[in-house]
């Protein structure tokens, strides 16, 4: 039989998470069990954030198979005893800048990589997509995962049709959003995310909200929100945003301006950090943005 090494990764926070054999049994947050699978890594269970309910978020879970990765809760319900139940031999989480891993309570984390080797990556806005990429591939690598160099060249290719797409006198006006009911929107500012920073260094016109108030959004009226008239608009679709079905049926009259008069795409802004997912995110938007410019 041939002899197991040892296994080691050094996480964001300079953290050394490290075993006597290299992990088999991996739990994660949902974005980040998603970029794994993406990656041809087998994950047993995937836990949510406070936003999410009772249910994984089809949204975040991208190509997971949810019939057969167990829900081990979200929040507060995803306790020590839900998490170590299936008995993980290491746990992959996000942060959003602090080092915190998001989703989970700080006491439930701290015991929780107590007793399970933990891997934090950051996912805030000081990384662009490629270095996402490049982080989560890292940890792929290290669990088994074998190097994909054509799913990077997809993933550049669609960059550069993108930049080609916006390369034009008046480049279409981009939207992104968070539909919050009936009667409000929140309106994300492009630098706080590392996919709309990566439109914006293609060349994609993304609207910049009014306001102060808010490091990721702004919260608008949907009149407001139709006030910036874009030709596209990327609309949250995670589980905590108000489905197009609801708004239709509201009295949204600012929404059915932009139903109206702009090309609605899926945004998802907790996609899994892969290239084959960025791939077909840019291809998207690049579909998008050519028809608008015409």
């Amino acid at each position: 039989m041939a002899q197991q090494t040892a296994w080691q990764f050094s996480d964001d926070r300079g953290q050394l998470a490290a075993r006597s054999a290299r992990p088999s049994k991996v739990i994660a947050y949902i974005q980040a069990g998603a970029t794994l699978w993406d990656h041809g890594i087998h994950v047993h269970g995937v836990f949510g954030s406070y936003h999410d309910g009772p249910a994984p978020d089809p949204a975040k879970a991208g190509e997971l198979p949810l019939d057969s990765v167990e829900y081990l809760g979200a929040g507060g319900t995803a306790d020590l005893d839900a998490l170590l139940g299936c008995g993980p031999d290491l746990v992959v989480a996000v942060s959003y800048g602090s080092g915190q891993v998001y989703g989970l309570d700080p006491e439930t984390a701290k015991h929780l990589e107590e007793q399970v080797p933990l891997t934090v990556l950051d996912v805030s806005r000081p990384h662009d997509l490629a270095a996402l990429r490049a982080r989560f591939a890292e940890l792929a690598r290290s669990l088994g995962a074998p190097d994909d160099p054509a799913a990077e060249r997809r993933a550049q290719a669609a960059l550069d049709r993108l930049r080609t797409a916006a390369d034009v006198p008046s480049p279409p006006r981009v939207t992104a959003l968070s539909a919050a009911g009936p009667d409000r929107a929140h309106i994300a500012r492009p630098a706080a995310w590392p996919d709309l920073r990566a439109l914006t260094a293609g060349g994609v016109r993304l609207a910049e909200p009014a306001g102060s108030a808010g490091a990721n959004w702004s919260t608008v009226t949907w009149a407001e929100a139709a006030e910036l008239r874009p030709a596209v608009v990327l609309a949250d679709v995670r589980c905590n945003a108000t489905p197009p079905g609801e708004l239709d049926a509201a009295a949204a009259d600012g929404w059915h301006r932009l139903r109206r008069d702009a090309v609605v795409l899926p945004w998802n802004p907790e996609a899994p950090v892969s290239a084959r997912a960025h791939a077909r995110f840019l291809t998207r938007v690049a579909d998008a943005v050519e028809a608008a410019a015409g």
